[in-house]
């Protein structure tokens, strides 16, 4: 009985919300709060004489079911509980019923987000402290407004100045105040420069989406089918700088600056090392990173007071920047500071991991005979690759040059939307390719244009020569999710045939693309797999959110998801440590996204491996030249209090037994 009484109960509230007019009535009180009977009558546009009886119909049928009351010392109508409890089902089900398309947000992640009023809601009751009736009325009208204007999608700063508007015109400016914050909560344990720093790159990263990109490639990055790196830098500084010491070692420091001092060229190896501190210093406000090649061998000459095949016949620029003889003939000074800098760096890193900086070894098949060869590439810390591709002078096109920028291709997004068609693979591939393309060339030019304002150290002049050549920077074109997207796309693990197949295919058809676009997008166009942290997490977040869990694959956890932007290999574990040839054949197949440049990581887990184990698969890798730069990566564990490393992840120190104070160390963490 009592069942059946709730039900009917039910009925007639729902027979009360299905007159249009009823339903408007209970809006109007909402979003005034309380209304008269008069006040009701002139909202709907009602006559008194002539509309009486039917809207005293409509208001009877409401009071009695129970969703609006009245307010005996104000003589107003207000809702119930159950009144704003219908109108908010009502509101939901006419979105659920009628979504309409287009209505989407840019966040200040730069990702693209269905609107949704409660968010509005949420952030003033939580920032500006505005009680939640209010709020919620607010995030309506705001709702209303937007949808009335139609536009395509929103920004964040547009819908706060909405907003904003709607505090002013209902006269709540102090809580218009409040939410006019410039520093996010969160940010306050920060110190001010990483504010401010953080701060000014959203603010350039908003401009340059805008402002500085085509639509197109604008969209393509909030929705995740490219990744821009460093986008609050982008039209500001190029990505990676090669160093060439011998400028700075043979004409000292020029003042270029005001903040910048000046110095004669160095006497000393004291003097060289200073001049070398502040170059990197200075450097280090133009560029995002910055690799010092032959640091060893351009020092050694130095080193009398106190092998690179390639620079051996190089006159050598000793102290006070004068020549004395060739590089070959500081051979021993050149080993002796190599030797001093690893023990360095072993000394250091003995009881926690030393990150950065990172140490670049050279080593050839020429090396290891202790023979003259052929010039080998230069790589910096994280696999961008320059080689004597340009002009043929290895010096010119490897040194006082770099990587202009990097933008990631999402592949595994290419799988979803070609519906593994592999002609419409190919056809949105070489789409997003030269999108790429055109994001780096955007780049070039503004830094082409401004690049004297907006780096002076890198473009300083000696006798009409820029330091910093611009011009040969390589563009990467990276891609992640390579491994994820071609076993999804064939449904097959990469170690199957027909995976690795469409892996050969995929990577001819990348070459295939370069070629064509590099006429249009420069000669150093390449596409290249480099770890990228930025992105690998990104693009797998945004793939699952619009796909769903089920239908992505990625790497990691459904916690921590990403996909995969570098390439591992694996050890297995014999007489001595090798990796097999299954994997070294896939590498060999695979060189062609190495043309930009590759780091290959051999993963050490939790083994323990004599020093001289590794050495003797370093000695095999790079006499076979199975592997152009790798680099050997262990996940420790770090405990703050005991300060000593132990290998793999640990909960608990082994040492002390602290749990909170333990960090784990990973490089390629996420990637």
């Amino acid at each position: 009985m009592v069942k059946f009484a709730r039900r009917e109960r039910g009925v007639k509230v729902l027979k009360a919300v299905s007159s249009p007019l009823r339903l408007k009535i209970l809006n109007l009180v909402f979003d005034k709060s309380s209304l008269s009977y008069t006040e009701l009558m002139n909202s709907l546009n009602m006559n008194p004489s002539r509309d009486a009886g039917r809207f005293a119909y409509h208001l009877k049928f409401l009071l009695k079911a129970d969703l609006l009351e009245a307010d005996t010392e104000s003589k107003k109508y207000v809702l119930t509980e159950l009144g704003k409890m219908v109108l908010d089902i009502a509101d939901r089900v006419e979105k659920k019923a009628d979504k309409p398309r287009g209505m989407l947000v840019r966040t200040s992640h730069f990702t693209l987000e269905e609107f949704d009023a409660n968010k509005i809601a949420n952030s003033l009751i939580k920032e500006a402290k505005v009680p939640p009736e209010l709020a919620k009325k607010a995030a309506k009208e705001t709702e209303k407004r937007l949808r009335k204007s139609k536009t395509k999608y929103l920004t964040a700063p547009l819908i706060r100045e909405v907003v904003n508007t709607i505090l002013i015109e209902k006269g709540f400016e102090d809580f218009r105040h409040k939410l006019t914050s410039l520093i996010s909560a969160k940010d306050t344990g920060r110190d001010s420069a990483t504010i401010l720093s953080k701060a000014g790159k959203n603010v350039l990263s908003e401009y340059t989406l805008l402002n500085v990109f085509p639509r197109d490639i604008s969209d393509a990055h909030i929705s995740g089918a490219i990744h821009v790196t460093a986008l609050g830098t982008w039209i500001l500084r190029p990505h990676e700088v090669m160093h060439d010491l011998r400028f700075f070692l043979k004409h000292g420091l020029k003042k270029v600056s005001p903040l910048q001092l000046f110095s004669e060229p160095p006497h000393s190896f004291e003097s060289a090392l200073s001049t070398i501190f502040s170059v990197l210093l200075y450097t280090n406000r133009e560029t995002d990173m910055q690799t010092c090649n032959f640091f060893n061998v351009f020092l050694a000459p130095f080193m009398k007071d106190a092998d690179v095949v390639a620079v051996k016949a190089k006159k050598a620029i000793g102290p006070h920047g004068k020549i004395c003889g060739k590089y070959g003939d500081f051979a021993e000074e050149s080993q002796l500071l190599a030797t001093l800098i690893i023990d360095l760096f072993i000394e250091e890193s003995s009881s926690k991991p030393l990150l950065n900086p990172k140490l670049v070894l050279k080593i050839n098949k020429e090396a290891l005979k202790d023979q003259k060869g052929a010039k080998a590439p230069v790589f910096s810390s994280f696999g961008c690759k320059l080689e004597a591709d340009l002009t043929g002078d290895w010096e010119t096109d490897t040194l006082r040059t770099g990587c202009l920028g990097m933008v990631t291709v999402n592949l595994p997004r290419v799988v979803q939307e070609s519906e593994k068609d592999s002609n419409k693979f190919f056809e949105i591939l070489k789409e997003r390719f030269e999108m790429a393309a055109r994001a780096l060339k955007i780049k070039y030019r503004a830094i082409k244009q401004y690049g004297k304002y907006l780096f002076p150290f890198l473009t300083q002049k000696l006798n009409g020569d820029i330091y910093f050549r611009i011009e040969y920077c390589s563009r990467i074109v990276n891609f992640a999710g390579f491994k994820e997207a071609v076993e999804s796309f064939c449904g097959n693990s990469l170690s199957s045939e027909d995976t690795i197949n469409f892996a050969e295919k995929l990577v001819k058809n990348l070459l295939v693309f370069k070629r064509k676009l590099s006429r249009r997008y420069g000669k150093r166009l390449f596409p290249s797999i480099l770890c990228s942290l930025e992105s690998s997490v990104k693009l797998a977040q945004l793939d699952i959110e619009k796909y769903g869990v089920a239908k992505v694959k990625f790497s990691g956890t459904r916690e921590k998801p990403f996909y995969s932007t570098t390439r591992r290999l694996n050890l297995e574990l014999g007489d001595f440590p090798y990796i097999s040839s299954e994997q070294l054949e896939l590498e060999q197949k695979l060189k062609g996204l190495s043309v930009g440049g590759n780091l290959s990581i051999i993963e050490l887990s939790d083994n323990e491996f004599h020093p001289m184990q590794l050495m003797k698969l370093t000695e095999h890798l790079v006499r076979n030249e199975f592997v152009e730069f790798f680099t050997y990566n262990r996940v420790s564990t770090y405990c703050d209090s005991c300060r000593k490393s132990w290998f793999g992840v640990l909960h608990k120190c082994p040492s002390c037994g602290s749990m909170s104070t333990l960090t784990k160390f990973d490089r390629f963490t996420s990637t």
